[in-house]
């Protein structure tokens, strides 16, 4: 079968090669790729590639191999997973416990957009806690992460202020409800909670924002520039501030995943997708995502491909 691998060159970061089908462990279904996104962070863990590094977090298929355990879906059902890695390929062995079957309304486009960064947003609000009626800054907004988190903070009654870095970033954000600018800076606070996730000068500017008693919650640094925190400053700001470190992972991710698809279903969660391609085109999509040529989230397809 045909798998994507890394090269470890910062222009062309994967390329095709062949390779046997995976086997899948006793808990695990083999599926069908149809459909996979990339993520940001996977383009970073691309430049410097371990040795075995196979990229694919974020799937869309058919199941053709049901689990040998007896879990999971069957032969022929529809699923979108996060396995841990290799979906870059045309066929992915998943842990049943982390796949979700799909309904005939919910295509493999906009499924394949959904595990990382869905799951990301869902578990980043519940660390948040209830934010309805409390006023929310989300830094790094323009992401896939951002638009699920702009989507389900601003149903769930949130006041929300979004951070892109330019206008067009912002543009679907504010249709979503949220308050648009595109500095740190310009937000104005104070917020009851941050969510930041670009590190850098921005998380104490953020921090800095945060009403006395509130929450900043640390998930990321896109910004790839470690933080610089000042004690004494920090005395001159709001006290009582809680930072809480913040990462998604920690499988199992079914239930979550079906969350996301339940929400999606009824029309009160929706992917942003920037592109749509052929995944002969993933070498180039990896580029323009890394540089942030790409808003929300880019799928690449595998049917009918080589």
């Amino acid at each position: 079968m045909q798998r994507l691998i890394p090269t470890g060159e910062a222009a062309r970061p994967v390329a095709f090669a062949e390779v046997p089908q995976p086997v899948p462990e006793p808990g695990e279904a083999l599926v069908k790729v149809e459909a996979f996104a990339p993520n940001r962070g996977e383009t970073f863990l691309l430049e410097n590639p371990r040795p075995g590094f196979l990229p694919g977090k974020d799937i869309a298929g058919l199941v053709v191999q049901a689990a040998a355990d007896g879990s999971g879906p069957g032969i022929g059902t529809r699923v979108v997973g996060h396995p841990a890695w290799g979906g870059w390929a045309e066929y992915a062995a998943v842990p049943t416990h982390s796949l979700a079957v799909l309904p005939d309304s919910i295509d493999s486009v906009r499924a394949a957009a959904l595990p990382l960064a869905g799951i990301t947003a869902l578990r980043l609000l519940r660390s948040a806690g209830s934010v309805a009626g409390r006023r929310v800054l989300l830094t790094g907004a323009s992401g896939g992460v951002g638009h699920y988190v702009t989507e389900l903070a601003v149903g769930a009654g949130a006041e929300l202020s979004a951070v892109t870095a330019t206008a067009a970033r912002g543009e679907r954000l504010a249709e979503l409800g949220a308050q648009v600018v595109h500095e740190v800076a310009a937000a104005q606070g104070p917020f009851d909670v941050v969510l930041e996730s670009t590190g850098g000068t921005d998380l104490p500017l953020a921090l800095s924002k945060v009403r006395p008693g509130g929450t900043l919650v640390w998930f990321g640094q896109a910004s790839r520039t470690p933080v610089t925190l000042d004690f004494f400053q920090l005395l001159g700001g709001p006290e009582r501030v809680t930072i809480r470190h913040f990462h998604y992972a920690g499988a199992p991710y079914g239930s979550d995943l079906t969350a996301l698809v339940g929400l999606v279903q009824q029309e009160r969660l929706h992917p942003e997708i920037g592109r749509i391609t052929d995944w002969t085109e993933t070498a180039d999509t990896l580029v323009d995502l890394r540089e942030r040529r790409i808003r929300g989230k880019a799928v690449l397809l595998t049917r009918g491909t080589r």
